[in-house]
């Protein structure tokens, strides 16, 4: 029985820190704590079943933000937690950063123009309609006075602190009158169109936008240079027909609309109201931080990331974008990498692992990261290497950027150059177009740190439902990660060249 239970544990340790590395017959095992130990741990099939799982139907895609992503970055830390890999943001594996999501809760989102004693009510994407810009909960009433053409002049001859301004839209850019008005406190500006109105109708001009609301897209919230959230004046687009029945209910005949001038013309009030906290909704990097063992180069910390976001599903056929290359493979990639760094420990620089999501969006997880860095102890970014899609293709092809041709070529890129050829990829060719599209854009830009970006290309599956698990080549995989645990072995000398 305790032999038995002996080699229950046993087993159950090489499953957690991936330790099942062995000679040739007769040979010893690598020693624990060694390079060679560490590269034994990565495994092509654990990478296969890795990926089988990220890719799957099930998580839908792993949209920024979706339920799937939140799976895959649950998914995450449990393998950090059960390596016993630390946590490695500020309260925990999550590092979380604000989005927002113009999403409506309908039923609390309504236009009544006052006349009299009369009330008209509007019906959101109907009778009026506003695009999604920085979403916010509101709720704003006031006295409607008539502009005439929406031209900055006219409209700034009127008293508009605490009003709303009604105007003509002739289907011109009028941003230079948002900005007046914000500025002289008017609470919105109400548009309807000109009888010379260009554009089209108000119904199919902003039909793409209500759909954005409907579904909730995230975007990237609008912050000054101090990330504050720009204030933004709410614009309304009101339909001719309606502002004409609520104009006709005030004059108490059919009418046109009034001469400008600073008379009231209606009471507004105008509601609209967001799921979730006000529009604003978090998305989620997952980080496990490895500290260092040495007393001066503890501080001295390697940044290694992936995105693990994708595309999520087609709103118009249903169909899952699955990427299982963009970017699981460059995500489990890293999960290999982080078993294989549990048995290569101590290292003498601390090394912070960082899943980031958002990338298909425009790179906001490293951008939120990078513009607000978080490492425990006062430690400093000393380079980072990023891996993007390294599943498909020739089986000796890698790329890199920065290549020498650009001004970025470091020193972290030369050790790549040394370490490739002995995991099968003899010449590393340039991505230097794909320099500003995967994550270590970010940290070459905010953190001014140099930066290694490992990809295998694009191929006839990129950004299609037909980037499948069953078209990766996982001991590629395999060999793209264990260069990467061969560069960060090279990085624990006491002097670097970067």
């Amino acid at each position: 029985m305790r032999q038995l239970i002996a080699a229950v544990l046993l087993a159950c340790g090489g499953l957690v820190v991936g330790a099942r590395a062995s000679g040739g017959a007769g040979e010893p095992a690598p020693t624990r704590g060694t390079l060679e130990a560490a590269l034994e741990t990565i495994s092509a099939d654990e990478i296969k079943a890795d990926i089988f799982f990220l890719a799957s139907d099930e998580l839908g895609g792993r949209d920024t933000v979706s339920p799937g992503q939140r799976v895959a970055a649950r998914f995450i830390r449990s393998r950090l937690e059960r390596l016993g890999i630390a946590p490695g943001a500020p309260t925990g594996y999550f590092y979380e950063y604000p989005l927002v999501s113009p999403r409506l809760r309908e039923a609390d989102t309504w236009l009544r123009l006052r006349a009299g004693e009369t009330e008209l009510e509007c019906v959101f994407a109907g009778d009026y309609w506003f695009s999604p810009g920085t979403p916010r909960d509101l709720q704003l009433e006031g006295d409607v006075i008539f502009g005439g053409e929406c031209d900055k002049r006219a409209i700034g001859k009127l008293d508009v602190a605490g009003k709303w301004v009604l105007a003509l839209d002739e289907g011109k850019l009028f941003g230079d009158v948002e900005t007046d008005l914000l500025e002289r406190g008017a609470l919105g500006l109400l548009l309807t169109p000109a009888e010379k109105y260009s554009k089209k109708p108000y119904a199919e001009r902003f039909d793409g936008q209500v759909a954005s609301m409907r579904r909730g897209d995230v975007s990237w919230p609008r912050t000054d240079a101090s990330g504050n959230v720009k204030p933004q004046l709410p614009v309304l687009y009101v339909s001719r027909a309606t502002l004409g029945r609520a104009w006709s209910k005030a004059a108490g005949k059919d009418s046109e609309l009034p001469k400008p001038g600073p008379e009231t013309v209606l009471r507004a009030t105008h509601r609209r109201a967001y799921l979730g906290d006000g529009g604003r909704v978090m998305a989620e990097n997952v980080c496990g931080w490895i500290p260092g063992s040495d007393p001066k180069l503890k501080d001295e910390v390697i940044l290694i990331s992936a995105h693990y976001d994708h595309v999520g599903t087609s709103t118009r056929d249903g169909q899952i974008y699955n990427g299982a290359d963009d970017n699981g493979s460059g995500t489990t990639g890293l999960l290999a990498l982080a078993e294989a760094l549990v048995t290569r420990a101590p290292l003498r620089r601390s090394v912070m692992l960082l899943w980031v999501s958002g990338e298909e969006k425009g790179l906001w997880g490293s951008q939120a990261w990078t513009q607000n860095p978080w490492l425990p102890d006062n430690a400093k970014p000393l380079c980072n290497l990023n891996i993007d899609m390294i599943g498909r293709n020739a089986p000796d092809k890698l790329l890199i950027t920065p290549t020498s041709k650009r001004a970025e070529y470091n020193g972290l890129v030369r050790l790549a150059e040394q370490m490739a050829p002995l995991e099968g990829f003899p010449e590393l060719g340039s991505c230097d177009a794909y320099w500003g599209r995967s994550d270590h854009a970010n940290f070459a830009k905010n953190l001014k740190i140099p930066v290694a970006f490992l990809f295998s290309d694009v191929h006839e599956d990129y950004h299609k439902p037909t980037d499948d698990p069953d078209k990766i080549d996982y001991d590629k995989i395999r060999r793209v990660a264990r260069t990467v645990l061969r560069m960060v072995d090279g990085l624990q000398a006491d002097k670097l060249d970067l």
